[in-house]
């Protein structure tokens, strides 16, 4: 039992402040070293996950188990599809979850955990290729394997030399380092990334484009070029965005006019009883695409200082863009998209 904290020793800042460090050196040199030998089986391997008919299996006891979840995860998430087998219930039926189209990418510091050994016979009687990742290129796990992964560390960064620390961030490094060289390999992009995952942040600002976001028809503060102010505030009013878009019968965009425009006016002495909506709006709005994503509507506003965008349809050089509608700052914000 670990001791209780009457019994501890005082706490020591300089040497927990020591030990942080050097964990982090430690740690550093060991990822630096997996860099260095690095050679052709990494690429096999690549090579074989790519060409997977079926999915990759990750299996790993203790702590290599749970980087090896990590690993399904981020390899799942990337467009190589994966899941994790934990191998005392692979022993149990759940080896029936791998098909012979399958990969499986087994990992193991020592190369000799049994529920993991137990297993391999089983999967080369399967013809399942077999790829490992351990720190004993000489272990029952590596005679095994088509491919080996050399993960193995000069200590562990525990002071002790007994927890996996070392060990596992390499294990973690290499992980990444193989998604990584998959998502290349697949050309995989932002957009593969954001529909697998709908429901982040991310998601959203890469699947949510302008015309889910927009307002359109009876929404829009539209006046004529020919209005008077007076007109033109009570519909600012009314569709309470702060702007009024200026068209003409064709629906095309002449102009908008803001509450900023209104505070311009005010300032140069305009006469507000007289003046109409062409005479004072400003004649070259900010507009963006239905088809653009939501986000960059957000980095337009964020650019110019804005709160609204207009959408239009492109027009023949000679001629001003059709309005489509209008996006406001609360709209993007209600969509989660800022």
């Amino acid at each position: 039992m670990p001791p209780s904290a009457a019994s501890l020793p005082p706490f020591d800042a300089a040497q927990a402040l020591h030990l942080a460090r050097q964990t982090c050196e430690i740690e550093a040199a060991a990822l630096h070293a997996l860099g260095e030998r690095l050679d052709e089986r990494f690429a096999q391997a690549v090579q074989r996950m790519l060409h997977t008919p079926g999915r990759v299996v990750v299996m790993g006891m203790g702590k290599s188990g749970h980087v090896g979840r990590k690993i399904a995860a981020t390899l799942a998430s990337t467009g190589t599809p994966a899941f994790f087998v934990h191998p005392a219930e692979a022993s149990h039926g759940d080896l029936g979850m791998v098909t012979t189209h399958d990969l499986v990418l087994a990992i193991s510091n020592s190369g000799e955990s049994s529920e993991l050994t137990a297993l391999l016979p089983v999967l080369k009687r399967l013809g399942v290729p077999l790829l490992a990742m351990t720190g004993q290129p000489q272990s029952s796990l590596a005679h095994h394997a088509d491919v080996v992964l050399d993960t193995s560390v000069a200590r562990e960064a525990c002071p002790l030399n007994l927890a996996p620390t070392t060990s596992t961030t390499v294990q973690l490094a290499l992980g990444d380092a193989l998604a990584v060289a998959l998502l290349d390999a697949r050309g995989f992009r932002a957009e593969d990334f954001a529909r697998s995952h709908p429901g982040g942040a991310l998601g959203r600002k890469l699947l949510t484009h302008v015309t889910d976001v927009m307002r359109s028809g009876d929404e829009l503060p539209v006046v004529a070029p020919d209005a008077p102010l007076s007109t033109m505030m009570r519909t600012m009013s009314a569709k309470a965005l702060g702007c009024a878009v200026v068209s003409n019968a064709q629906g095309q965009v002449l102009g908008i006019f803001t509450d900023g425009d209104l505070r311009r006016c005010i300032e140069t002495g305009i006469d507000l009883r007289t003046a109409q909506a062409a005479q004072v709006m400003h004649s070259q709005p900010r507009s963006i695409a239905a088809d653009a994503l939501a986000a960059d509507a957000a980095a337009l506003m964020e650019q110019h200082g804005i709160t609204s965008v207009l959408v239009t349809e492109p027009a023949p050089p000679d001629q001003a863009p059709l309005l489509r509608g209008l996006v406001h700052i609360r709209d993007l914000m209600r969509a989660k998209v800022i």
